[in-house]
């Protein structure tokens, strides 16, 4: 996730690098859980190259919710689970705010 090549010392970047790979890690956490047949029992560097490498997409903070965007069409991936997740949560009596992340709430889009 890129904490080996860090290259300071500076207390607040090596937090800002934590959180964002804590954040990578739970975004792929959920990503393998909801994939599609026998892709969600691939390691994380066939996932990377086979799913992640061939895709387009950002990230953006809109208001208190991080949107993950994916352009272009993937079959791994049920889409249908991550579209307004935090709605989704909340209709499910979850708090959709990620306490470790500044308390953001995380939704996808697909383009």
């Amino acid at each position: 996730m890129g904490l080996n090549r860090a290259s300071t010392m500076n207390l607040n970047i090596r937090y800002a690098n934590l959180s964002m790979a804590m954040l990578a890690q739970a975004t792929t956490y959920e990503l393998r859980k909801n994939m599609t047949g026998d892709y969600k029992r691939w390691n994380a560097r066939h996932i990377a190259n086979e799913v992640l490498a061939w895709n387009d997409g950002d990230i953006k903070i809109q208001d208190d919710t991080i949107i993950v965007t994916f352009y272009g069409s993937s079959d791994y991936i049920k889409k249908e689970e991550y579209v307004n997740l935090p709605a989704k949560l909340i209709q499910n009596g979850i708090d959709p705010h990620i306490p470790w992340l500044y308390n953001y709430k995380l939704d996808f889009r697909f383009k």
